[in-house]
């Protein structure tokens, strides 16, 4: 399937899958869901997912109106997910993520999509129902409370979701809950640098984050709090929406991170 015949997705300047629902940034994430693939004028998902780093090659292998990412980085590039591993992937949202996943660990392995948007959880359920793809499927759930048993899963996943978590070590002891020992996490996410403006505080799509948001270095100790140990930062770059406007520009990073549990 080329999914240069997707129709495009009207997306917001923000993240992926919010864990914070209330108000204008909940709503907008859920009306996303209800519009995919909504007709022309709206930004192409394609264009959008190839500037975060997916070729257009691996693309191509997932169904069509999975590609509708609000992420910020590649965290399944980073994986180097094996035949019959169990992935959970964290807000996972339209399932893009998901289902390269679940292409990669074959029909040995298992992905589990958690996000906290029903909407979503409802799309990405009916096109893997669609594309007959069978060893994915997604729930619906916050992060902070894991329909998952303990150590049932060797891999975390997760595209630009954590940063939303209002309790973020609560958070990271959930999922380091579900990791069996030995599990990796591979996160990729958004942090702050530096203060912001009263109307940066202020803006409708932005304000919400940045009202919490977190610098990398209190970012990493929530994970260490958490249990985890080898926590590394591989990637750090400015965040092209960000730097788009100069109320933000060179104060918002995207980070792509590991650790394991020991």
């Amino acid at each position: 399937m080329d999914v240069r015949s997707a129709r495009g997705v009207r997306e917001r300047s923000t993240v992926k899958s919010p864990e914070k629902r209330e108000g204008p940034s909940g709503r907008r994430y859920a009306q996303i869901a209800a519009e995919a693939n909504g007709g022309a004028g709206h930004p192409d998902p394609v264009a959008h997912a190839t500037s975060l780093g997916y070729s257009e090659e691996e693309l191509n292998t997932v169904p069509a109106d999975a590609v509708m990412s609000l992420g910020c980085g590649t965290p399944v590039a980073r994986a180097r997910l094996r035949p019959g591993e169990i992935v959970l992937d964290l807000g996972s949202g339209g399932g893009l993520d998901a289902f390269l996943a679940a292409r990669q660990v074959g029909p040995a392995g298992r992905v589990i999509g958690v996000d906290a948007t029903l909407e979503m959880v409802k799309r990405a359920r009916e096109t893997a129902e669609k594309a007959k793809v069978a060893n994915v499927e997604f729930k619906h759930a916050p992060i902070d409370r894991l329909p998952l048993d303990d150590c049932s899963v060797d891999v975390a996943i997760s595209n630009c979701v954590m940063n939303h978590c209002a309790e973020k070590v609560r958070a990271f002891r959930e999922v380091y809950r579900v990791l069996k020992v030995g599990g990796r996490m591979l996160i990729s996410d958004l942090v702050a640098s530096g203060p912001f403006s009263e109307a940066a505080l202020a803006d409708e799509v932005w304000g919400q984050w940045l009202a919490g948001a977190q610098s990398k270095n209190d970012y990493v100790r929530a994970i260490e709090e958490a249990g985890f140990q080898e926590v590394t930062v591989e990637e750090e770059a400015a965040f092209n929406m960000a730097e788009n406007d100069e109320r933000l520009r060179g104060r918002i990073v995207s980070i792509g991170l590991t650790a394991r549990k020991k």
